[in-house]
């Protein structure tokens, strides 16, 4: 498996945490506190997690990932703050699988 697949599922993994963090804070400001409005911030969350789900299910396929396990990670992306958890533990895992990318320029 290349390098690159991890490196995508772990950016969006972290873009996707970050941005359920925002959307959660705009939920309780919303409903708690009658200010401000999610429509963007959710919209803006929907389309990052589904190009998250689409790399979760390209490195899961790739991994040989059980459908419970695939599952675990991509139930991760939709509860706030476990995906800061979740990430380094699969990256822990899937690493030894990958190999280094060919096209990738080599730095001295």
């Amino acid at each position: 498996m290349k390098q690159s697949i991890l490196t995508r599922y772990r950016v969006m993994a972290y873009i996707t945490a970050v941005w359920l963090l925002v959307f959660t804070v705009a939920i309780v400001l919303k409903y708690g506190f009658d200010t401000g409005d999610t429509m963007v911030i959710s919209q803006i969350h929907g389309l990052l997690f589904i190009v998250y789900v689409v790399f979760a299910f390209d490195l899961g396929s790739k991994a040989k990932w059980s459908f419970g396990k695939l599952l675990w990670v991509l139930a991760a992306g939709c509860i706030p703050v476990a995906s800061f958890f979740v990430e380094p533990k699969i990256t822990r895992e899937v690493q030894p699988l990958t190999v280094r990318d060919e096209t990738a320029p080599v730095k001295a």
